[in-house]
């Protein structure tokens, strides 16, 4: 080895590399916590928040019914969601115009109409149909009730939610089925498998990679979303501490305990989300590994 390539691997391994200051993020660090603190002095200090009173509501049996019946909704709507969302997904992939264009207008109705308005739709049914019937046309009723019978606030609300989750879970759906390369189907088609076997073990493992992450952040959303069927008197979370403090006139007090028990629920939630997102992204993590262990060696 020469002596200019040894006077070069000398000063290399004495250089001494120093990081670059990054006083902008020090500074925007340091309002953060700054922010921070005040905020929470604020909130223990203040003692318009009534913490004892948070305290003593907090697990009181009207607001466990409360928060039993929100999370029942949230688990209903989701699964009524998802009934509806695959297979409009799928029509909305059909060769078949009048699947196609069914499909589209189920999305574009519920999709285009307030959540709200559906809730108190459903609710008022009765005022279109007194009573519903079911039949054979020419024929004898099989079956006849009045409607405020059968369409009770909880179903009601299990339809207006559910049916307007159908219409966003088939547009999530949609999207993770075209994110599959058209090579995979192609490709399963090549070694003789049905449409419904390439759906079913080809394509929809691959999309579950797209589709959960954005499913996850819907069940979130669908848990507060809930909190609309307290205006047809259901006695979800909100409804019962609403009760309560048109009684007590507490509203802050109770309002946190809704607050609370809302983010306790999505912090599971998102917890949850993040395993079912590490499961199905297995294979893309071993890939990514992989790559980067061949850039390391080339």
């Amino acid at each position: 080895m020469s002596s200019d390539t040894l006077n070069a691997t000398q000063l290399a391994e004495d250089e001494v590399v120093f990081p670059r200051r990054r006083y902008g993020q020090w500074i925007s660090a340091a309002v953060v916590v700054i922010l921070a603190l005040l905020l929470v002095r604020v909130i223990v200090t203040n003692d318009h928040f009534q913490w004892d009173v948070v305290g003593d509501y907090f697990t009181t049996r009207s607001v466990l019914v409360g928060l039993a019946r929100t999370l029942q909704l949230t688990a209903i709507a989701m699964v009524v969601g998802l009934a509806l969302g695959l297979p409009l997904a799928v029509m909305r992939q059909s060769s078949n115009r009048l699947l196609r264009t069914s499909s589209f207008l189920f999305v574009w109705f519920f999709r285009g109409t307030p959540v709200l308005v559906q809730i108190i739709f459903w609710f008022n049914l009765s005022a279109l149909f007194p009573t519903l019937s079911l039949g054979i046309p020419g024929g004898p009723t099989l079956f006849e009730a009045n409607t405020n019978t059968v369409i009770t606030p909880l179903l009601a609300a299990i339809l207006a939610l559910g049916l307007n989750q159908g219409a966003y879970t088939a547009e999530i759906v949609r999207s993770g089925l075209l994110a599959v390369d058209q090579g995979q189907t192609d490709a399963a088609a090549a070694i003789g498998m049905t449409r419904a076997q390439t759906l079913r073990k080809i394509v929809l493992p691959q999309a579950m990679r797209v589709i959960v992450p954005p499913l996850g952040s819907e069940t979130i959303s669908m848990l507060k979303v809930t909190s609309l069927v307290s205006v047809i008197s259901l006695s979800e979370l909100l409804y019962s501490v609403q009760a309560i403090y048109q009684a007590t006139y507490q509203v802050i007090p109770l309002l946190l305990v809704a607050s609370i028990w809302y983010l306790i629920v999505v912090s599971v939630l998102s917890v949850g989300q993040y395993f079912l997102e590490r499961h199905f992204g297995r294979g893309t993590g071993r890939l990514k590994q992989n790559t980067s262990r061949i850039e390391a060696a080339a």
